[in-house]
């Protein structure tokens, strides 16, 4: 559940923004923007557990791998949804505006 709320984080808000210094603006968690359990739906967890043959005592190691799945959803659905690929993130609203100008040639 935390991975794919860190991945949900990264896909749509998580960005750094510095300053001409160098110096990161936004490095408060006032400032930088995660999302929170009020910006994100219930998510289920499914465990499926498949022994590992080359681990004496049969565990794999999962950390946390959910992290990865909702950028490529994200990505997936704004695609479906209006038809541009999107390649980088945040995939925020006006980095979608941008996008959809890039495509239009505009």
């Amino acid at each position: 559940q935390g991975g794919a709320a860190q991945g949900i984080g990264w896909a749509l808000n998580e960005e750094y923004y510095m300053a001409a210094d160098g110096g990161m603006m936004n490095s408060s968690l006032l400032d930088y923007r995660m999302p929170t359990s009020l910006d994100l739906p219930m998510i289920d967890t499914v465990i499926v557990e498949v022994a590992n043959p080359m681990h004496p005592y049969g565990v794999r190691g999962v950390g946390e791998v959910s992290i990865v799945p909702p950028l490529a959803a994200m990505a997936n659905a704004i695609y479906d949804a209006i038809g541009v690929r999107m390649d980088t993130l945040p995939m925020n609203p006006a980095s979608v505006r941008a996008a959809i100008a890039s495509n239009n040639g505009d």
